[in-house]
């Protein structure tokens, strides 16, 4: 039996949170490159809070903890993206790719592309889970993981090829990233990996509805099935023409204008 605060309330603050925040953290990292410097202070205060908020949480397999967990891990993974969206955390290779590279010297070349990032995002995992190990409540360090899985999953889709690679959200400055994406295609590996993230969401989905009703247990399976659901949502958007800009316009005003006074 679906209930209303055991799995409605924790989908809606799911989908809510996420697009607020992809949003916004769109609209920091496309403005004036001036800004960055404050956005990553802000961002880095936010991270760390999320860090201390996800330990506090931890020790409590209350309902309150469980949302507190989820939105410190959620804070702490904002931080990451914001140091990777304004270049401050990208990796050692800061130019478009060879293009006579094919197979493994092209993949090094785009793994030095992100490299720094996705070190910094292992080690907090890392981190996570360790702080959380054999704590009751363990919410923090699985949504971390599971975005850091799925984030890792798109890059690798997007660096084989996808039929849609849009990147409207994609800062001025980080344009080079795109020749490092595969030809337009559909691939196996990116039906597969449709596939094997809707069937964690229905593994997910599975546990909400065995656990015991407006339980921490109910609440937090179902804030993990909504975020994987909204994964599944990710790749599709790579496999149909769909424009994130469609979405997240809102975030994105000051782009051209940047680019004029950039230009001037």
């Amino acid at each position: 039996m679906v209930s209303w605060n055991g799995h409605i309330v924790p989908f809606i603050v799911t989908v809510a949170i996420w697009f607020v925040a992809t949003g916004l953290i769109a609209w920091a990292d496309n403005r004036e490159s001036s800004t960055f410097s404050r956005s990553l202070i802000v961002g880095s205060i936010a991270g760390i809070g999320g860090l201390v908020v996800i330990l506090i949480a931890s020790l409590s397999a209350e309902v309150w903890a469980v949302y507190l967990a989820f939105v410190g891990a959620l804070m702490v993974w904002g931080w990451h993206e914001l140091s990777f969206l304004t270049g401050a955390s990208a990796g050692p290779r800061r130019g478009p790719s060879e293009a006579d590279l094919t197979g493994l010297p092209r993949f090094r070349q785009a793994a030095a592309t992100v490299m720094h990032h996705e070190v910094a995002l292992a080690l907090t995992a890392l981190l996570l889970i360790s702080l959380s190990w054999n704590a009751p409540n363990q919410i923090g360090a699985t949504v971390f993981v599971l975005m850091f899985a799925m984030r890792l999953i798109s890059k690798i889709n997007l660096f084989v090829g996808v039929p849609n690679s849009t990147s409207e959200m994609l800062p001025a400055h980080l344009a080079y990233l795109k020749t490092y994406f595969g030809p337009n295609r559909m691939t196996v590996l990116l039906a597969v990996s449709i596939a094997g993230i809707a069937g964690m969401s229905a593994w997910f989905s599975g546990l909400a509805l065995a656990a015991p009703v407006g339980s921490a247990a109910m609440v937090g399976a179902s804030l993990l099935f909504t975020l994987s659901l909204l994964g599944v949502l990710e790749h599709l958007f790579l496999a149909l023409p769909f424009r994130d800009g469609m979405l997240w316009g809102w975030a994105l005003p000051k782009r051209g204008s940047a680019a004029q006074r950039s230009d001037n």
